[in-house]
């Protein structure tokens, strides 16, 4: 059974396949530096790192991943690293770069490092034309789906979810602390991937449960097209669309492709500042429970003219929200709290989650989803997640730490389709 475009498998056929398949049984991964971890995690951060042609970008983003890390966020993860390169004395140097860099990270069992042996690997040559007629590229993007197939598979005990990331990448400040608050809100729905990038390996986030199949998956069908293609088609056969979340956590920093010696350009598209034109702000109620100063009303955040709200008693649990007289289909929210002074008047902890109303309520929603975590007190966010066309009718902001100061709620802008 092959996968073409546009035909979906059908789930039991593939489970049938899964259990008649040995592809899996005799991998045996070498682990190079640190180990595994005793107890289960909340997150395995996976990382597949072959040799590039003019520069390692591993390092960097080793680097970047756990400089934006705090201390406790990384009690909650590993990182693990498979060097899918059969070189030896690459693999030495590596190993060696990484083990003097991050050997306080490797002692506290948070970073591990991996190798595939090359028996591991299925044949690569094949006759008969598909995705791509460059015999080559052919064999690139079939090594590569093993090299994930192979880490997924070993990652799979050591974590309740398990988030891709490829090599070439910076991480944006508190990435753990918004996927955990994500992967919190979304626990009880059906999902295959939450997706914190666009980039085709990065910012994949899986439940654990879910790599052997998918590992499987990947063997399976290694050479009948790359990674990000055969991930399309997973979904379809799981009958679940990937979730998507913007901003990225995870822009791409890098100017070379993995193949070959090409430059690439490549980067999150919702990284680029686009004219998207005036907020819309259409007809709606603002509601709270936070006491207001300055003889501000609630409204005034919301209102298109300049005013603000604030309130200096402001609790965790407190919320603004604006709920819209007609629910309509939101593509971009901005949350702005502060005084146009550099870090005065601002909310350091909050979240901003999207509201939707089965019930006909007129002052709240039933059901909330979390678009995002304020950063610096602001959240600038587009809206892609689309639940069978439902509109958005609450947008609320949500406090999720004290603040001892007064706050200043300056904007909440909404655009609409």
């Amino acid at each position: 059974m092959q996968i073409s475009p546009g035909r979906t498998k059908h789930l039991e056929t593939f489970k049938d396949m899964q259990e008649n398949s040995g592809s899996l049984t005799n991998v045996n991964p070498h682990i190079l530096l640190g180990a595994p971890p005793v107890e289960k995690k909340l997150l395995t951060i996976g990382i597949s790192s072959v040799q590039h042609p003019r520069r390692s970008s591993l390092l960097g983003t080793l680097q970047s991943l756990f400089s934006v890390s705090s201390s406790s966020e990384q009690k909650h993860f590993i990182v693990l690293v498979h060097l899918a390169y059969a070189d030896r004395k690459w693999l030495g140097q590596m190993s060696a770069s990484i083990s003097t860099l991050f050997k306080p990270y490797i002692q506290a069992g948070q970073l591990v490092l991996i190798n595939s042996p090359l028996k591991s690997y299925l044949p690569l040559k094949k006759r008969k034309k598909n995705w791509n007629g460059n015999p080559a590229y052919v064999a690139f993007y079939s090594k590569q789906n093993m090299d994930y197939a192979f880490l997924m598979n070993f990652a799979a005990p050591y974590s309740d979810y398990f988030l891709m990331m490829a090599d070439g990448v910076q991480c944006a400040p508190g990435f753990v602390t918004q996927i955990a608050t994500t992967v919190s809100a979304w626990e009880y729905k059906p999902w295959v991937t939450l997706e914190f990038s666009q980039l085709p390996f990065t910012g994949k986030l899986f439940r654990t449960r879910d790599l052997p199949s998918f590992a499987h998956f990947l063997l399976l069908f290694y050479q009948e097209m790359p990674y990000g293609s055969l991930l399309i088609h997973f979904h379809d056969l799981m009958q679940q669309a990937p979730i998507q979340f913007f901003p990225s956590l995870f822009p791409d920093r890098g100017n070379f492709s993995s193949f070959g010696k090409t430059s690439n350009s490549l980067n999150d598209e919702e990284f680029e500042e686009n004219d998207i034109g005036s907020p819309s702000n259409p007809a709606a109620s603002v509601y709270t429970n936070l006491k207001a100063t300055n003889d501000t009303v609630p409204m005034n955040a919301y209102s298109l003219n300049g005013t603000y709200f604030s309130s200096k008693e402001v609790e965790v649990g407190s919320h603004l929200t604006v709920v819209l007289d007609k629910p309509a289909q939101v593509f971009r929210v901005q949350v702005l709290t502060d005084s146009h002074l550099k870090d005065e008047n601002q909310l350091k902890e909050g979240q901003v989650e999207l509201g939707f109303d089965a019930t006909n309520r007129i002052t709240d929603c039933d059901d909330y989803i979390l678009l995002g975590l304020l950063i610096n007190g602001t959240l600038n966010k587009r809206v892609l997640y689309n639940e069978s066309g439902k509109k958005v009718k609450c947008v609320r902001l949500l406090v999720t730490a004290t603040s001892p100061s007064e706050i200043i709620f300056r904007h909440i802008n909404l655009w609409i389709n």
